[in-house]
């Protein structure tokens, strides 16, 4: 069966993301690395064809930061956010200017989600 999380083919694709990520993603990244909020988060993680920006594998739970490309691209994220849906996969959604201005909230609407969140029954590979 084919991996759907960190397909190895796409390995190169999600190192180039980490590697231009926005000031936002790396101020949240600053805030959730190192299981500081008490979970482990990857960042730049495949789930099939798209790429979450962090994902909680524990929770099942993939948060991503929206810049105004988002507003013209909003069928292709409702498409990737019912994908992740077939896998028990939450989205939470935050523009880059809310997280840029009010990192602890953000935060905090991540935690709420994961202290209320029961895990997804299906079990990744990877």
């Amino acid at each position: 069966m084919k991996r759907i999380i960190n397909d190895k083919s796409k390995r190169e694709s999600r190192r180039d993301l980490r590697k231009k990520q926005t000031k936002e993603e790396i101020l949240l990244w600053s805030r959730i690395r190192n299981n500081q909020i008490g979970y482990k988060w990857r960042r730049q993680v495949s789930i099939g064809r798209y790429v979450a920006d962090f994902y909680c594998r524990e929770k099942f739970l993939a948060v991503e930061l929206d810049g105004f490309q988002h507003l013209e691209n909003k069928v292709y994220d409702k498409e990737r956010e019912n994908f992740f849906k077939l896998f028990g996969i939450k989205t939470l959604r935050f523009w880059n200017n809310e997280v840029s201005e009010n990192l602890e909230e953000v935060v905090n609407k991540i935690l709420f989600n994961l202290e209320n969140r029961t895990p997804s029954p299906f079990q990744e590979k990877g």
